[in-house]
């Protein structure tokens, strides 16, 4: 017997999709409809390195091999391989951040790993203090689990350094951690050793988690850069990295938390791995890479900080030559963030979708990282080659000096 056939009336959605939004991604929408109009366009919105020819490097791809033909391709730990989590906890302590094993989890890129931290760490209607400008990541994970985020300063004049006295009156008793995203992600920042040294006393006397996203730590341009834990390591720190940037493999979606040894985190370590259980387990061939990745050959990082630092100084050269453009010197990682000093009628996102449709270059506009629309902010990827972000940059500054006019 044929059911009766309903209404038809479209299924709804969740409340929460409504409060999600992804600017880095959002934007290419429009790339895509440029590009259908027989535009090239020169994607810098997303940091991935493969994308601009720098390679995996073999060792970590061998391992990746070896674990597929041995047939390695079932389902794994809930928290990750032994040995994975073992080399994880090694790399750490050798930094001075010291962690055991059964204090890491092996995630789906870094970005898994936030979303198991916030939401073992959150409550609905709960507050996180992110930077601003922030990645975008956060606040989406944010209005997914019902909390909320609560924006802290970082000030351009200061090399993007937080603002810590606005960041201390933010506290309320709904606040339950702060993020730091150093090196930066957006801005290419570096943070002081006095600036972590006051972020981390920030959350020891509130009690709250610090939640370290160290991804660039390995590409600050001087060298690689400690982590955050390395300068109290019983404070109540979680640590967030991956294979994907400094070793150029984001495809892969293989990255790891390590939780501080602080007792104040067991209950932390407890939920994360209950959450993780829910997902089964991380992509597990990939996983084998992360032994041959940190016991093994790290030579390309250097010759990947040497070009990173090439392009940096080209990409600071160009917009300082601009007018009415300024740029704060990014210091790691391959992102910059201009500032372009727009008529007062005009928002981020028109110049960037303007420039998108006149030029064929894509960048992020600063409003999709938190800031003001009318900042006139953009975030830059720098990863093309030099004389191709040359060119870029000289079709920018012709637009540029056209729009302000």
């Amino acid at each position: 017997m044929a059911l009766a056939r309903t209404s038809g009336a479209p299924i709804p959605v969740a409340a929460r999709v409504n409060r999600f939004t992804y600017a880095i991604r959002n934007i290419v929408a429009e790339a895509q409809r440029v590009e259908a109009a027989g535009k090239k366009v020169r994607y810098l919105n997303i940091g991935d390195p493969v994308a601009f020819g720098f390679a995996t490097p073999p060792h970590l791809v061998a391992a990746v091999e070896r674990a597929l033909h041995e047939g390695r391709n079932g389902y794994g730990p809930s928290p990750g391989l032994a040995a994975a989590r073992e080399a994880v906890a090694a790399e750490y302590t050798s930094r001075g951040f010291p962690v055991t094993a059964d204090r890491v989890c092996i995630t789906a890129g870094t970005s898994e790993g936030i979303e198991l931290a916030l939401t073992a760490i959150v409550d609905a209607d709960g507050e996180v203090l992110v930077p601003m400008p922030t990645y975008p990541l956060y606040t989406a994970v944010l209005a997914k689990i019902g909390a909320r985020a609560r924006y802290y300063r970082t000030d351009p004049a200061r090399g993007w350094m937080p603002d810590l006295d606005e960041l201390e009156g933010l506290i309320t008793p709904a606040t339950r951690a702060l993020v730091v995203i150093d090196p930066n992600n957006p801005t290419g920042a570096q943070y002081s050793t006095a600036t972590r040294r006051a972020l981390i006393d920030l959350a020891d006397r509130h009690g709250l988690a610090l939640l370290a996203d160290e991804v660039y730590a390995d590409l600050g341009f001087d060298g690689p850069v400690a982590p955050i834990g390395s300068l109290q390591p019983d404070a109540p720190i979680v640590s967030f990295s991956s294979l994907s940037k400094a070793y150029l493999a984001p495809g892969w979606r293989t990255g790891w938390m390590a939780v501080g040894s602080s007792p104040r985190l067991d209950a932390v370590v407890a939920a994360v791995k209950k959450l993780a259980d829910g997902r089964l387990c991380s992509t597990v061939p990939m996983q084998y890479a992360i032994v041959a990745a940190l016991t093994g050959d790290r030579t390309h990082q250097s010759t990947f900080r040497a070009a990173l630092r090439e392009r940096a100084a080209v990409t600071i050269e160009a917009f300082r030559a601009m007018p009415g453009v300024s740029c704060v010197p990014p210091t790691a990682a391959f992102y910059a963030m201009p500032q372009i000093a727009l008529p007062p009628d005009r928002t981020d996102e028109q110049y960037v979708l303007a420039l998108l449709r006149e030029t064929g270059i894509l960048c992020v506009y600063g409003s999709g990282f938190g800031l003001p629309a009318e900042g006139g902010f953009l975030r830059i990827v720098f990863l093309a080659a030099p004389d191709e972000l040359r060119e870029i940059y000289g079709l920018m500054a012709a637009f540029t000096k056209a729009y302000l006019r």
